[in-house]
C-alpha cells in the first residue's frame, strides 16, 4: 500500500465531458450505491456514532464534479456537484480520482496520501479519520456494491463486473475493484 509510482489522473476529455453531464442520473446512481452499501455493510455507517452526523465532500480534483456524503445509517446520501456549488461541509477530502479509488480498494494508504500530498483533508479531521477507519473495516469493493445494483440477479452481474473493473483499472492505472486475496497455505 506504498505510493511508489505516479497516481493517474482523470483524462482531460472525459473530465471535459462530465462538464455537460446532467447532475440528475449522477446523484440517483450514487444515492442508490450508498442504500445499498448501507444495507449490505450495516458497520459501514453505524460505526461512525456521532460523525455519522457531518457532511462530507469528496473531491475528486481531476473531474469538475464533487460530492457531498451524508453517512447516516437511517438513511446515507450522496449527492453529486458541479465544483463550486456543493454548499456548506464539515470536512473535505481531496485528491485525484484514481486516489480516493485506490484508498477505498486498499491498493493506497491513506497517511502515505496525505503525507505525500496527494490527498488534502480539511475540516473535521476526526470525522475524516472515522469514516476512513469505517471504510477500511468494510474492505469495500465498488465493483462488487455495483454488482447488487441487480438485487436477485446479482450473481450473473458480478463476474462481468468485476473483469470489467480489472479491465479497465488494469488500462487506466485506476484500482476499480478490490484486489482478491489468495487464501494463506
Amino acid at each position: 500500500m506504498s505510493i511508489d509510482r505516479k497516481i493517474p489522473r482523470f483524462p482531460a476529455a472525459g473530465a471535459i465531458a462530465l462538464r455537460f453531464a446532467p447532475l440528475v442520473p449522477v446523484s440517483l446512481a450514487g444515492a442508490r450505491l450508498v442504500k445499498t452499501l448501507g444495507r449490505r455493510h450495516p458497520g459501514l455507517f453505524a460505526r461512525l456514532g456521532e460523525q455519522a452526523g457531518k457532511i462530507f465532500l469528496i473531491d475528486p480534483i481531476d473531474l469538475p464534479l464533487v460530492f457531498r456524503l451524508a453517512p447516516r445509517a437511517d438513511g446515507p446520501r450522496l449527492e453529486a456537484f458541479r465544483r463550486g456549488s456543493a454548499g456548506p461541509w464539515d470536512a473535505r477530502i481531496g485528491g485525484p480520482l484514481a486516489a480516493l479509488l485506490g484508498m477505498v480498494h486498499g491498493v493506497y494508504d491513506g497517511d502515505a496520501l496525505f503525507f505525500s500530498r496527494d490527498l488534502v483533508i480539511e475540516g473535521d479531521t476526526g470525522a475524516v479519520l472515522a469514516l476512513r477507519n469505517a471504510i477500511d473495516n468494510e474492505e469495500i469493493d465498488l465493483a462488487a456494491e455495483v454488482a447488487a445494483q441487480f438485487g436477485p440477479l446479482e450473481f450473473l452481474a458480478s463476474s462481468p463486473a468485476r473483469h470489467l473493473a480489472a479491465l479497465v483499472g488494469g488500462l487506466s492505472g485506476v484500482a476499480l475493484t478490490r484486489a482478491i486475496r489468495e487464501p494463506a497455505a
